[in-house]
C-alpha cells in the first residue's frame, strides 16, 4: 500500500462516508489520515466509524492516523425579536448583553466576554462575514455600531471579533468532554479550533492529562501575530482558510498561508492546508481548474499534506475528490520543478548533531539515488527531522510504537512501520534491508542510508548514521 506521492492526503468523515465500504475505499484511493469532525456528530457515531478505520488497518497492515478536530468556541448571535432584522448600510445599530433582544433594532449577544473585548475600532462579523459592524462605542453590556455590509441578519448567526484578543479559552465545556472521549477512543492527533495565543495549547496538554499530539488550527488574525511561538508549542500546524477567510479580506489569505507554510518548514512542523480545496466536487464529479491549482499551490509550497472537508464528508463523490487530490499532488511531485522549489525553500541546518546527520541524509539521497531513508526512531523525532529535509528518497520510519507509526501518516514523505522491538546495533542493517524488501523498497537500488540514536530503542537525539548496500 505504498503510496506514489510524498504528500499525504486528509479526509473528513461524514453522513457521506460512514460505510465500511466507502472508508475502505476512501483509504484505498488515498487518504492516508482520516478527520473526525466534532462539530457534528455523536459520540456513538465517531466510535462507529473508528472501529471500522482499525478494522480496515487491520486488514491490510498500515497504520491509519485518526485525527479529533474539537469544535471550539463558537460565538453567536441571541434570539431577536422578530427571528431576524435587517441592517442597512451606514445606520447604526445597538449591542445588548443577553439571550434575547429587547427591542427590534438591538441585537442580543450572549457573550461578555465579547463586551469585554469591544472598543472603539474593532470590527464584528456576523454570519461568515456577511454582514460588518465597526464599533464606536463600547461598556460592558452594551455599544452601539456603525453598520459597513449590511443585509438580513438571523438568530443564532455567528459572530468574529476582529482587532482584539478574546478572553476566551479554546476549549469549551463541549471541548472538553470531545477530548477526553477522543482520547480514550484512541485518536492519534488532537486538532485545536480557534487558538489565539500559545497558552491556548498548553492549556489543553494540561487538561489532557497526558502526553498528546496537537494539531493547531490557525483561524485567526490575532494567532498570526504570534506565529513563531505558536508554531514551536504545536506537534502540526493546519491553515483553516475558511474562518481565516472570513476575518481577513480574500486577498491576504494566500499570503498569510505561505507565511505559516515557510515557518512550519522551517521549524521542522508538519503542515496542512485546509478548507474549500476541492468545494465544487461536494456536488460536481470533477473540480474547478482554479481547485485543481490551489491543491498544486499548496503542494509546490512544501505543504505536508491537503485536507478534504465537506468533500468527502457530505458530497456526492467522496472518492472521486481523493482520487482526484491523489492525482494532483502525484502530478506535481513529478514535476522536475517541484524539486527545485523544495530546495530553494530549504532551511539552513541547525547547529546540533542531529540536524547534521539529517542534512546529511538529504544529501546522501540526492547524490546516491538511495533505495530508503530508514529511520529508527521510538520518540518520531528522528523520521521527523528527515522529513524537514525533503530527501529525494522516501522515509523508511521503523518504530516498536504502533500509535506513533500511526501519527507519522501524516508526515511529508515518511511511510511507517510497526517493527518489532529495536535490538542491538549489529542488527540494524540486516533489520533494515529485511523491512525495505518486505515493503517493495528494493528493486534495482540496493543502497540504503540508515539514522538513528544510540543507544537505540531509548528517546534521544540522533546521532547515527550509516550507508549500506548489498
Amino acid at each position: 500500500m505504498r503510496r506514489d506521492r510524498q504528500a499525504k492526503i486528509v479526509a473528513t468523515l461524514g453522513p457521506a462516508s460512514s460505510s465500511a465500504e466507502v472508508i475502505r475505499n476512501l483509504f484505498l484511493a488515498g487518504a492516508d489520515v482520516f478527520r473526525f469532525n466534532f462539530s457534528h456528530g455523536s459520540h456513538e457515531e465517531h466510535s462507529g466509524r473508528y472501529r471500522i478505520v482499525r478494522q480496515i488497518e487491520h486488514e491490510i497492515g498500515r497504520p491509519i492516523a485518526v485525527m479529533a478536530d474539537l469544535q471550539g468556541p463558537k460565538l453567536r448571535l441571541g434570539d431577536l425579536i422578530d427571528g431576524s432584522a435587517r441592517l442597512r448600510p451606514g445606520t447604526e445599530v445597538e449591542l445588548e448583553l443577553g439571550t434575547t433582544g429587547t427591542a427590534a433594532t438591538r441585537l442580543p449577544i450572549p457573550h461578555p466576554e465579547i463586551f469585554g473585548a469591544l472598543s472603539p475600532g474593532v470590527a464584528l462579523l456576523i454570519d461568515d462575514g456577511k454582514l460588518r459592524l465597526t464599533i464606536t462605542t463600547a461598556s460592558k453590556s452594551i455599544a452601539t455600531a456603525l453598520v459597513v455590509v449590511g443585509g438580513r441578519v438571523l438568530s443564532r448567526k455567528g459572530i468574529s471579533v476582529v482587532g482584539a484578543t478574546l478572553p476566551v479559552s479554546a476549549l469549551t465545556e463541549k471541548d472538553q468532554a470531545d477530548l477526553a472521549f477522543a482520547l480514550d477512543m484512541g485518536a492519534d492527533w488532537i486538532a485545536l479550533s480557534f487558538v489565539q495565543r500559545p497558552e491556548d495549547i498548553a492549556q489543553a496538554r494540561a487538561l489532557a492529562g497526558r502526553p498528546i499530539s496537537i494539531i493547531t488550527k490557525l483561524e485567526k488574525p490575532v494567532a498570526i501575530e504570534h506565529l513563531n511561538a505558536i508554531v514551536a508549542q504545536s506537534d502540526a500546524v493546519m491553515i483553516a482558510r475558511g474562518d481565516l477567510g472570513v476575518e481577513l479580506p480574500p486577498h491576504k489569505v494566500p499570503v498569510i498561508q505561505r507565511q505559516i507554510l515557510r515557518t512550519c518548514r522551517r521549524l521542522g512542523k508538519p503542515v496542512i492546508v485546509a478548507t474549500q480545496m476541492l468545494e465544487s466536487m461536494v456536488a460536481s464529479p470533477v473540480p474547478t481548474r482554479a481547485e485543481a491549482s490551489d491543491v498544486a499551490t499548496a503542494i509546490y509550497d512544501g505543504a505536508d499534506g491537503v485536507m478534504l472537508s465537506a468533500e468527502s464528508a457530505a458530497g456526492q463523490y467522496p472518492i472521486e475528490a481523493v482520487q482526484m487530490m491523489d492525482q494532483i499532488v502525484g502530478e506535481v511531485e513529478r514535476d522536475p520543478h517541484y524539486r527545485s522549489l523544495l530546495q530553494e525553500t530549504h532551511s539552513e541546518t541547525d547547529s546540533t548533531i542531529s540536524d547534521v546527520i539529517c542534512g546529511a541524509l538529504r544529501k546522501a539521497s540526492s547524490i546516491l539515488s538511495l533505495a530508503a531513508v530508514v529511520t529508527y526512531t521510538a520518540t518520531g523525532k528522528t523520521a521527523l527531522r528527515a522529513a524537514r529535509e525533503r530527501p529525494v528518497s522516501p522515509i523508511l520510519a521503523l518504530t516498536p510504537n504502533l500509535a506513533l507509526a500511526r501519527q507519522l501518516a501524516l508526515v511529508w514523505g515518511v511511510y511507517a512501520v510497526n517493527s518489532w522491538k529495536i535490538g542491538a546495533p549489529p542488527d540494524l542493517v540486516e533489520m533494515a534491508f529485511a523491512v525495505a524488501e518486505r515493503e517493495g523498497f528494493l528493486t534495482r537500488i540496493s543502497t540504503i542510508a540508515i539514522a538513528g540514536g544510540m543507544p537505540f530503542g531509548v528517546a534521544g537525539g540522533t546521532n547515527l548514521l550509516r550507508i549500506a548496500h548489498r
